[in-house]
């Protein structure tokens, strides 16, 4: 049996010991402390710090996390989120590692910023690709000045990941935030429909209807909410996305 350092350490944020929306059927779902995206619908903005959270080990994290494995089924198993899992890497990918040996399915929610062709990056990266089974990758936009308006980044390594992924004949899915005259318009829609087309693994395609749920924390934390005001969109404007998008070719 494979070797694990299960005392790696990671900072962790919360856990969630029935998730239903991020994976397949039931899941465990760990998120993380850190991001450096700066989105500005996010609804976890006490996850941006590196600062706080849990300081856990990977071993008895899965320990904890493995108690509840009687609810997850034949599709269930256990998402990694954020926060950004990327920037614990060594972390993620030695959870993992302990869950492959129960053959527990495992599952990344990312949103794929600071990947990078880097050599030293792909080995550590290729590492954690080989113990995870689906990605759940949210795609904010395809225009470059669209994307870094909306998040503070560029989203040239962020298509990469997508592309090395799928290349890499990893299930994914891809999941976009509709927020009305932001993210909606046909241009931008239609560009990620073309890139969706070019990832041959992909088995999932998203819209996730933009809300105000978490504009509490913004308040909390006494960050301005540049969203004032956006509304949520409605059922029609969700349907004409998931048909400009061809979400129903995925399902």
């Amino acid at each position: 049996m494979e070797t694990v350092n299960t005392e790696a350490v990671g900072n962790v944020h919360s856990l969630e010991t029935f998730g239903l929306v991020d994976g397949p059927g039931v899941r465990c779902v760990v998120f993380l402390q850190g991001c450096h995206m700066r989105c500005r619908y996010c609804h976890n903005p006490e996850t941006w710090s590196m600062a706080g959270g849990e300081r856990r080990t990977a071993g008895a994290l899965f320990d904890r996390l493995y108690r509840y494995r009687k609810y997850w089924g034949r599709e269930g198993g256990l998402t990694v989120s954020g926060g950004e899992p990327l920037l614990q890497t060594e972390f993620v990918t030695a959870l993992f590692a302990l869950a492959k040996q129960k053959k527990v399915h495992t599952a990344l929610d990312t949103s794929g910023n600071g990947f990078c062709t880097e050599w030293e990056y792909l080995r550590r990266f290729d590492r954690l690709m080989e113990k995870t089974d689906l990605f759940l990758l949210d795609l904010k936009a395809m225009d470059p000045a669209l994307h870094r308006a909306l998040t503070g980044q560029d989203n040239e390594g962020i298509l990469a990941m997508a592309r090395y992924v799928s290349d890499h004949g990893k299930d994914l899915w891809i999941r976009h935030v509709l927020v009305p005259e932001l993210t909606d318009s046909e241009e931008e829609l239609l560009a990620i429909r073309d890139f969706c087309r070019t990832l041959p693994t992909l088995k999932r395609l998203e819209v996730l209807p933009y809300h105000t749920l978490g504009r509490f924390k913004w308040e909390k934390l006494g960050i301005a909410y540049s969203l004032e005001g956006t509304r949520v969109p409605s059922g029609e404007e969700v349907s004409r996305a998931e048909k400009i998008l061809e979400t129903a070719r995925y399902e």
